[in-house]
């Protein structure tokens, strides 16, 4: 994993100050600008069959000798993951995703077969799936049994750079609020194993099954979130830290803090969107939490039911507002959640980058969206991993 920022604010109340363009500045005695990187999960796929593809030890190794350890294995054999430096220019950070995506796309094709970004296998027996060979991967499925056969699951993980463990606890706080409006943005799993799941992230469904999974607790404190942590591994609820499948969570041997909810996204250009909406609202975060503004706490149940909505309907439904408690578009969720990040995007130098990748996909639709459009050409699964192997 690598360092990488991501901050919430509250759905209700005004934005807060610009993070500033001076690369001196500090918010809540972190430097500015902030840091960002990604880890990617991409499927192998056979290009003839178009079902999913074991060889990911062979793709892993081929692709080391460019990527080193930027590139390893997934829980399954059907996955590759990738990671990216740590970046302050979200311009490179662009440019090493994009770059990472090619030399795996080009490792995969020297072994015949294509990779794909999407949150859930289209075609193949993903269930149960073969698991990479590890000692933890064993012990994994010798303690959650059943729960590793779905997990040929892929996802975007952003990480944003924070001082330490005390302020990572109290930006998950302020963030979230806005899991669900992002949940919906990146969608990008509709179809399981050769059927259509109904959901636009199927991916985000099955993931909530493990016991420490979904939108984090509201921390009262640091002491709060170890004593959570401790009481988990002492009762065998996960293996370790790393056994925190919590939407956002703190990173266990980074100091960042690490934004899980994304399903793999389609394109490298989704990435970073995601990546520069996670860093803007980031700062805005530190700066609620320097000003001693406390974060909005919306009640667990309907956050939970916010976040199966924005799963079940994406950006094509209507979201979950926690501030009224009502519906609205989830489009202008995210236009009005970019609205309120104008200034730290600002202050990082994203706001052209990201309003130009957001119109992109406004206009398109997100992940599962264009799958769908993919499938009603011809009614053809076949069709959804070609437009997924053309996009990757």
């Amino acid at each position: 994993m690598m360092t990488m920022t991501t901050t919430g604010r509250t759905p209700a109340g005004p934005p807060g100050p610009s993070a500033g363009r001076g690369r001196s500045r500090t918010i809540a005695g972190v430097p500015v600008p902030l840091t960002v990187g990604a880890e990617e999960e991409y499927l192998l796929v056979d290009p003839v069959s178009r079902a999913v593809s074991a060889a990911g030890a062979e793709v892993v190794a081929e692709a080391a000798g460019e990527l080193g350890d930027r590139v390893g294995p997934e829980l399954t054999r059907y996955q590759v993951e990738v990671r990216t430096d740590a970046h302050i220019s979200l311009a490179e950070f662009a440019e090493q995703v994009r770059s990472t995506r090619a030399t795996v796309a080009r490792a995969a094709a020297r072994h015949g077969l294509r990779i794909i970004s999407s949150g859930t296998p289209v075609l193949g027996q993903a269930t149960p799936p073969p698991l990479t060979g590890s000692p933890r991967y064993a012990r994994s499925a010798a303690m959650f049994r059943s729960l590793d056969d779905e997990q040929s699951a892929c996802a975007c993980h952003i990480h944003v750079g924070v001082p330490d463990l005390a302020t990572a606890v109290q930006v998950s706080n302020h963030l979230r609020p806005w899991i669900p409006v992002l949940i919906a943005l990146t969608g990008n799993s509709p179809y399981w194993a050769g059927r259509d799941t109904g959901y636009a992230s199927w991916r985000t469904t099955t993931w909530g099954r493990w016991p420490v999974a979904g939108p984090p607790p509201f921390f009262e404190s640091l002491s709060h979130f170890e004593d959570l942590v401790a009481g988990f591994i002492a009762t065998g609820t996960v293996m370790d830290r790393g056994g925190l499948y919590w939407d956002i969570r703190p990173s266990h041997h980074v100091p960042t803090l690490e934004f899980r909810f994304a399903d793999a996204t389609t394109t490298p250009g989704e990435t970073v969107l995601l990546a520069g909406i996670l860093r803007a609202l980031t700062a805005l975060a530190l700066e609620a939490i320097a000003a001693d503004e406390p974060a909005f706490r919306p009640g667990p149940e309907m956050l939970r039911a916010a976040c199966w909505r924005a799963a079940r309907h994406g950006l094509a439904g209507q979201g979950i507002d926690l501030a009224t408690g009502g519906l609205s578009p989830a489009v202008g969720q995210v236009d009005q959640l970019l609205s309120r990040l104008r200034p730290a995007l600002l202050g990082h130098g994203d706001i052209g980058l990201v309003h130009t990748l957001w119109s992109l996909q406004r206009a398109q639709g997100n992940g599962a969206e264009r799958q769908r459009a993919a499938h009603r050409t011809r009614g053809s699964l076949t069709d959804v991993v070609d437009h997924l192997i053309d996009s990757a």
